[in-house]
């Protein structure tokens, strides 16, 4: 099995998505998120990748009150991320309602902070943000790219005990000309023991089909949903 985990971006409040990171390309898509939490949990879907954009632009977190009114009105599990930056940006996405929390700049500017956060808060908390561009990291909201090369960066979280990673190849991220394959089979294959989530360019069924049978532990689903070019109700045949 898969998780199927669905993806709503904030922006001032407002459920939009963006085209590889790019905020020119934003496209709102609701004034409540809240609302689209709900269609989520009408289709029986029991986690949300929930990313504070403002946050991650300005290097904290912003939009925590949407965190707090989804977490409070639904029973979703959510990963929040987008601005984590600090011990107290963590201790409010904690207090509103985060199942875990999705570090990606932090990790990798900020190595000793992020493996205190590890130490502390645990491998089932913390999620490992990759944001790869031609197979190396990107951070502050896709702004800036590193030479630090993907399998490299896994490998050395994975010697003190990171878990669950989400890796976003840029270049697919709201294409909706699906995800990136080979590169999710080479990390597999490379870097054993961790549970890989699958993120940008998912844009069909099959692609999810995929996915699951390269092994996977979840796959974020962003704007495929929002464009319909996959309906929440077939996603039901992926749920435990």
């Amino acid at each position: 099995m898969i998780d199927i985990i669905p993806a709503i971006d904030v922006i001032e409040g407002k459920c939009v998505r963006l085209t590889q990171g790019e905020f020119s390309t934003k496209k709102t898509y609701s004034n409540d998120p809240l609302d689209m939490a709900l269609r989520f949990e009408d289709a029986e879907l029991k986690r949300l990748h929930l990313v504070d954009l403002d946050g991650a632009r300005q290097g904290r977190v912003i939009n925590y009150k949407v965190l707090e009114k989804i977490s409070n009105r639904t029973k979703l599990k959510i990963d929040f991320g987008g601005g984590v930056r600090s011990d107290k940006d963590m201790q409010i996405a904690f207090e509103c309602g985060a199942e875990q929390v999705n570090v990606g700049s932090i990790a990798v500017e900020q190595r000793e902070l992020m493996l205190a956060w590890l130490s502390k808060h645990g491998a089932e908390k913390i999620i490992l943000g990759a944001d790869v561009r031609n197979e190396k990291v990107s951070v502050s909201g896709w702004t800036s790219d590193k030479e630090i090369f993907l399998i490299d960066y896994l490998h050395g979280y994975k010697e003190h005990g990171i878990k669950y990673v989400v890796c976003t190849d840029i270049s697919k991220d709201g294409a909706l000309q699906g995800p990136a394959h080979e590169l999710y089979r080479k990390v597999l294959g490379e870097v054993e023991g961790i549970k890989l989530i699958a993120s940008g360019g998912v844009t069909t069924l099959e692609d999810v089909e995929k996915l699951e049978e390269a092994g996977l532990h979840g796959v974020i689903i962003g704007k495929a949903i929002y464009e319909g070019t996959i309906e929440l109700g077939k996603l039901k045949r992926f749920l435990c």
